[in-house]
């Protein structure tokens, strides 16, 4: 037993988090309680990053115009998408793969500009940028299934088209569009497995040891 952990009862709660955060597309009409999104974006805020580079930066997006013209992109992207999958084409447009304009807030997180100056850890290894914002949002999504807040991360857009309507400076990146609100209720299983398109695969096909596609124990 390690002096340093926590409760029973928190690592119950952190693992419980894990386990239950869910990739949400259907929200109720509900607003966030005051103060809500200000911890979500501190608790992304508090995420690891390569360097100390804290790469990530978000655009909280009020305007009902401006969302309505990012929607209209993703689903405009949603039909290429369609037609780029194939004979899954007409499985996936029965997907419903975002929750744009009933959440009660839209986020846009972005990669900074002026990312090449950040070397350390990235000399071989740039998209480490990536990785680093990509902590941060699963910092977020952790948090706001402990609220019972719901989450979903939309990554069907182009990220040029999108950093043009964002008023985004040249270098930057957009990498997600986050719906963010209350939920009736939390899909049971993560919503693709639901539904059929894929489902979770084993530990032990995921797992190799000494050598890649050597089995390995845990």
């Amino acid at each position: 037993m390690s002096p340093n952990q926590f409760s029973p009862q928190e690592i119950a709660a952190v693992y419980r988090a894990i386990r239950e955060r869910r990739d949400m597309r259907h929200f109720s009409a509900a607003q966030l309680e005051a103060g809500q999104l200000e911890r979500l974006i501190a608790a992304a805020h508090m995420a690891p990053s390569v360097g100390f580079m804290q790469p990530w930066r978000f655009l909280r997006i009020g305007e009902r115009a401006l969302r309505e013209r990012i929607h209209a992109h993703v689903d405009a992207e949603r039909l290429l998408t369609a037609q780029a999958l194939g004979q899954r084409g007409e499985d996936f447009m029965k997907l419903k793969v975002e929750g744009l304009l009933s959440c009660a807030e839209l986020l846009v997180v972005g990669l900074t500009d002026g990312r090449e100056r950040y070397v350390f850890g990235r000399r071989t290894m740039p998209e480490m940028d990536l990785a680093s914002a990509s902590c941060a949002i699963q910092n977020m999504w952790l948090a706001a299934r402990a609220e019972g807040i719901g989450m979903g991360w939309v990554s069907i857009f182009d990220p040029e088209q999108l950093r043009v309507l964002c008023q985004m400076p040249e270098g930057s990146k957009p990498i997600a569009i986050l719906c963010i609100g209350p939920v009736a209720e939390f899909y049971p299983a993560p919503m693709l497995e639901t539904e059929g398109w894929d489902q979770r695969r084993a530990l032990s096909e995921l797992v190799y040891e000494n050598a890649w596609g050597r089995p390995g124990s845990l």
